[in-house]
């Protein structure tokens, strides 16, 4: 892990005014009485000597914005949530060994399973130290962690994960090898696992999406992005593959298009997914100056077998852009959504320098559905409620795909 170097008071105000500056004029959110955040913070965040303190100090003052996609990190020692670092989820859990998290999605290819870490495995220790609700530790890219889990017949394990680092330095982020998988617990239902939407235009993802649907070449579909961690637009390809047609999806509006009072027939838009490098140029020099607003659209891919015969799978952990996905889905009945409500984290970020090597991360659009419905904070309710069984899971059942393939027949 590197060594971060603390910062003199000096350096530590000029961040702190900096930060500020950046939430005046780029944040998008609720309303910020600036002068008043910065009372309550400017003592804990000027007066953190220690690297640690100061880093937690501003993701305080972050947290205190009220919306999701806030977070401060050096670019020495990157940080991320569990759910994005080794591609799995965690549930809060009574066992055996007490109140513990319990590995609730574990996405294929991720470094939890590539460390033999399943679904329904009790969490134990992390490098030896007991972890127990509600104590969360962020995970530093870069670095090795050794866990000791109980499995679900009562033998205790251990799995050593390698994080790796991260190509994004203004975004830290750990893509799997594989995001999309495949299976078919029916002749005829497909299921199609997502765990995240890589890129910002997601062309690769879109490709893996579009042969996953045409390989399985079944006449029903189940779409799980459960644990799904959002990403970039290239979930509108799943949206795309749920109607024939172009249909609006939703829109973005940052802080300057909202002040002119720009409505999303306005907005330029956004209605294919490059299959290509050479489809990049024109969309760059489309939304040059669009300032992260635009309207989306479906990309009129045509009749499928599937239409009409889809069953999505969602849950806490789905957000971002797998949120997008769900209100469309809620909004046009074009499947049945299962499981249990989204997580409510739907906005478009930014990465920001600060100084002396600090990075922040804040809202600056806000999302809408095509009826005009904000998400952020609150998430989307599904047609068929079912929650995470740890009992089911230690028993080899999945009672949310039970019920998905139950609608389907």
């Amino acid at each position: 892990m590197a060594t971060i170097t603390p910062l003199t008071e000096s350096a530590r105000r000029d961040v702190f005014q900096r930060v500020l500056t950046i939430i005046d004029r780029k944040f998008m959110g609720p309303p910020v009485d600036l002068p008043a955040l910065k009372a309550r913070h400017e003592q804990a965040v000027v007066g953190s000597e220690m690297p640690e303190a100061f880093e937690q100090a501003l993701t305080n003052l972050l947290k205190d914005l009220g919306t999701s996609h806030t977070g401060c990190f050096h670019e020495g020692r990157p940080r991320v949530a569990g759910r994005v670092a080794i591609a799995a989820t965690f549930a809060k859990v009574e066992t055996a060994d007490g109140m513990r998290w319990v590995f609730q999605d574990v996405h294929p290819a991720g470094v939890a399973a590539r460390a033999g870490v399943r679904s329904g495995d009790v969490l134990l220790m992390i490098d030896g130290q007991d972890m127990r609700p509600p104590d969360a530790v962020p995970f530093s890219l870069g670095q090795t962690y050794a866990f000791t889990i109980r499995r679900a017949d009562g033998a205790t394990a251990s799995a050593t994960m390698a994080v790796p680092g991260s190509r994004e330095k203004q975004r830290p982020i750990v893509v799997p090898d594989q995001v999309v998988t495949t299976s078919k617990p029916r002749d005829d239902v497909g299921v199609v696992r997502i765990s995240m939407f890589p890129g910002v235009l997601g062309m690769d993802v879109a490709r893996d999406i579009s042969r996953a649907t045409a390989e399985l070449q079944c006449p029903k579909l189940v779409v799980d992005l459960r644990g799904n961690t959002g990403g970039g637009i290239g979930c509108l390809r799943v949206m795309s593959h749920l109607c024939p047609d172009r249909r609006g999806v939703g829109y973005s509006l940052g802080r300057a298009a909202a002040q002119k009072g720009l409505t999303k027939d306005r907005l330029p838009s956004f209605d294919r997914i490059p299959s290509s490098k050479w489809g990049v140029i024109p969309l760059a020099v489309k939304f040059a100056t669009a300032s992260r607003s635009v309207a989306v659209f479906t990309e009129a891919l045509g009749p499928q077998a599937h239409h009409g015969h889809v069953a999505v799978l969602v849950n806490e952990h789905s957000a971002s852009a797998a949120e997008m996905i769900a209100g469309f889905v809620s909004e046009y009945r074009l499947a049945t959504l299962v499981g249990t409500k989204t997580a409510g984290r739907l906005v478009a970020t930014s990465a920001f320098t600060v100084g002396h090597g600090y990075r922040i991360a804040i809202p600056v659009a806000a999302y809408y559905t095509w009826q005009g419905r904000n998400l952020e904070g609150v998430g989307v309710t599904p047609d068929i409620e079912e929650p995470f069984s740890a009992e089911a899971v230690w028993h080899g059942h999945d009672p949310q795909l039970d019920r998905a393939l139950a609608c389907l027949s």
